[in-house]
């Protein structure tokens, strides 16, 4: 690295920390606003369920600043089009004033050609990026997605040569900031079961896990970061290890496709606010959400699926003794690739999450959804510069996970997306549907061993290719580590006595 380019990230940090003396805000428990140069205990709670904050009684002020991410992001941006110059030369990244210019006043928009993968794998990514610097900043949900969305338009403008794509700014900044606040939260989580003082080891992974919140605690300290302490939500997390085996591979059109039969996997999934915890309160978009991940080791496709799904609006109900919920609008993005082919959307949709107790020791929880979102599907190894197309695509989820005495656990999803031909790339359709089910025995303490399979297939109909229908199943033995007891069953009433390991 160059001496220009190390006094440039001097001179950010050195701006960020002038950002912030200027332009720290406290809302007080009315909504107006207060500006103070520096925190004090004096400072006012904004306490209250319907505190425009939404922070609860024992908690520190909300103290947010909307200059920093102002300046964060574009720097990111230029930073990320000043790699991609050197990393990738003579490409669409030799942007200049001119081709921003022609851009913003003459567009013209269009759906891009780029791979799969970048659209619908990194442009996310990247917009969890942008909206990290916002709500690591002290900024709300509504106001990082905001940040994030503007982030995206920015590079659509300025950071490419190639004419601004309406998949992108639709996919950046909206499952971006879906899957940027699960990694706030999850980072977070880390940090807060540190206690006031986190290890080193804590402050690397929460910077791992959302490297903008790692990025301005390093520089703000833990100004901006309190919001979310002493919440204490419901939480199920486990990692697992395993060996994935192709077990059927179908292909009407009889192509050969370069299908992986053995592959290691690295699986990791969080359910964060679970139903019926007493006092929890779902007050903020995704104090419920549900994030997994799942890594092979395939080197043509290293990431097989993404899933994240968020309560954005909803309420809590409860029925009888046994029974809790919470309902409401969910926000969603989801990538899956299962080797022959891919899917991916952002959504929204109305639905429902509950548990319910059928006995002392069985516990039933489950999820179902219906929505619409904006959805790319189609096969890999295809014809032409894209070898899939977006539409809208309604969708439809239902997760059901049986617990019976701390030790079994049964997992049953299937998902199914229809990617349509409304405000398509191509007449064209697509219909994929997935179910994964599982069977885990917790062994000792935190140990499991389990063992899955996953079905996915895919109808397409295109007007100028023969329609086609592919299948892959797979089979699994893993290896669970779980980070929380029971299993993720939540205790209530008569469910509350202590249960041995």
């Amino acid at each position: 690295m160059t001496q220009r380019k190390w006094e440039l990230l001097i001179a950010l940090l050195a701006l960020s920390r002038t950002l912030y003396a200027v332009n720290t805000e406290v809302k007080s428990s009315t909504g107006a606003l207060e500006t103070v140069t520096k925190p004090t205990k004096d400072s006012p709670d904004n306490q209250g369920p319907t505190s425009p904050n939404r922070v609860l009684p024992g908690e520190r002020p909300y103290r947010k600043n909307y200059l920093v991410p102002a300046f964060e992001i574009p720097a990111f941006l230029v930073l990320l089009n000043q790699y991609d110059r050197i990393a990738y030369p003579n490409t669409v990244y030799n942007s200049g004033l001119q081709s921003s210019k022609n851009f913003l006043l003459h567009g013209p928009w269009e759906y891009d050609q780029d791979p799969f993968n970048i659209n619908q794998e990194m442009h996310p990514y990247q917009g969890a990026t942008m909206y990290g610097f916002a709500r690591s900043s002290g900024l709300n949900f509504w106001e990082g997605l905001g940040y994030s969305n503007v982030g995206s338009f920015m590079w659509k403008i300025a950071g490419e040569t190639d004419n601004p794509s309406i998949n992108d700014q639709i996919t950046t900044g909206n499952a971006g900031s879906i899957l940027g606040e699960e990694l706030y939260r999850m980072a977070c989580v880390v940090l807060e079961n540190g206690g006031d003082q986190p290890s080193l080891w804590r402050k690397i992974g929460a910077a791992i896990i959302s490297p903008p919140l790692g990025f301005n605690r390093l520089v703000f300290g833990n100004k901006f970061s309190p919001t979310l302490e002493r919440r204490n939500p419901a939480i199920f997390a486990r990692l697992r290890l395993g060996d994935s085996q192709t077990a059927d591979v179908y292909d009407n059109q009889n192509t050969t496709h370069p299908v992986q039969k053995s592959e290691g996997t690295v699986d990791f999934a969080m359910a964060y606010g679970l139903p019926g915890k007493p006092g929890y309160r779902y007050m903020r978009p995704l104090d419920y959400f549900h994030f997994e991940i799942n890594t092979t080791a395939n080197s043509s496709n290293y990431v097989e699926n993404i899933l994240t799904r968020g309560l954005l609006f909803g309420k809590p109900y409860e029925k009888g003794d046994n029974y809790r919920g919470v309902w409401g609008l969910y926000g969603s993005y989801d990538y899956i690739a299962p080797q022959i082919f891919r899917v991916s959307s952002t959504a929204a949709s109305l639905g429902t999450t509950a548990q319910w107790w059928l006995a002392k020791q069985i516990a039933l929880q489950g999820t179902g959804l219906g929505g619409v979102g904006f959805g790319a599907a189609g096969t890999t190894g295809g014809s032409g510069a894209r070898d899939y197309h977006y539409g809208a695509t309604p969708q439809a989820l239902l997760a059901l996970r049986l617990i019976m005495a701390d030790r079994i656990m049964l997992d049953m999803t299937a998902r199914e997306y229809y990617v349509s031909n409304l405000g398509a790339t191509e007449n064209a359709t697509e219909n994929i549907s997935r179910v994964d089910a599982s069977f885990t025995v917790r062994v000792y303490g935190p140990h499991a061993i389990g063992i899955q399979y996953i079905y996915s297939q895919r109808d397409a109909r295109y007007t100028n290719i023969p329609n086609r229908h592919q299948s892959v199943g797979a089979v699994s033995l893993a290896y669970n580590y779980l980070f929380a007891p029971h299993f993720s069953a939540v205790e209530w009433g008569r469910n509350t006595a202590d249960k041995s390991p």
